[in-house]
């Protein structure tokens, strides 16, 4: 027999008169058989299945009008300490590179000078938590990029265009393989199929000279500025 356990306004007369409908008696009072119906009542509730949360549709993926619209949030503003002491190792690290390039290399016909270090400066110098920024980034993305630069002139610089357009994009595969991104990495590489004479001359020498060397002035200028700033710490890691 199903009951329902929502129906419990019913009187004696009712349960009398269902009991002579089944031609049933029950030596009880109906006060006490309608404390019966009433337990049985709880019984069936504790029995009901808990009730199964349907979950909210997810929204749906935006489309490429819906990507351009952002969503996030700018991040705040730097503090003036952070400005001064990331425009003092900018200007040091920087300095650092063009005078030694103008002393020792320049009169070699050579430079420890090149555009990407601009690049550098301001994740070595400003961004100085990133993983771009750290000393494995920073010598390893310039290394790697620059001897993939110099093999894509000295195979495709019959067309420039192929090898720029390798060069870029073959040094990216090479730091995402080797956990050395290091974003003016690609400017490296660049660099040495567009650089002119003066670069093409150096050969396999420009990973070197002036892209490691170079590199490796910034991060010695980063290691004492950085430092001696109150509430910062550099590098992050080494390796």
């Amino acid at each position: 027999m199903t009951v329902d356990p929502g129906i419990h306004a019913f009187s004696d007369e009712d349960l009398a008169q269902a009991l002579k409908e089944m031609e049933s008696f029950v030596d009880v009072t109906p006060e006490v058989l309608r404390e019966i119906y009433g337990r049985a009542v709880e019984h069936a509730r504790a029995r009901r299945p808990a009730p199964v949360p349907v979950p909210a549709p997810a929204a749906p993926a935006p489309g490429f009008f819906g990507k351009l619209r952002g969503g996030g949030h700018a991040p705040p503003g730097e503090t003036p300490h952070e400005i001064l002491w990331s425009w003092l190792g900018a200007a040091l690290g920087i300095a650092a590179c063009a005078l030694l390039s103008a002393a020792v290399f320049e009169p070699l016909e050579t430079t420890l000078l090149i555009g990407s270090f601009g690049a550098s400066a301001v994740l070595v110098y400003a961004a100085i938590r990133s993983p771009l920024a750290q000393p494995r980034n920073l010598l390893g993305g310039h290394v790697l990029s620059a001897l993939v630069g110099v093999a894509c002139w000295k195979l495709l610089g019959e067309t420039p265009w192929v090898a720029a357009a390798l060069g870029v994009s073959l040094a990216i595969a090479a730091m995402l393989l080797t956990r050395t991104l290091h974003p003016p990495g690609g400017a490296t590489a660049l660099i040495a199929v567009i650089g002119g004479p003066q670069i093409h001359a150096l050969g396999y020498l420009y990973a070197l000279v002036p892209a490691g060397l170079g590199a490796l002035v910034l991060l010695a200028v980063a290691l004492v500025v950085n430092n001696l700033a109150r509430g910062r710490k550099y590098p992050e890691y080494w390796w």
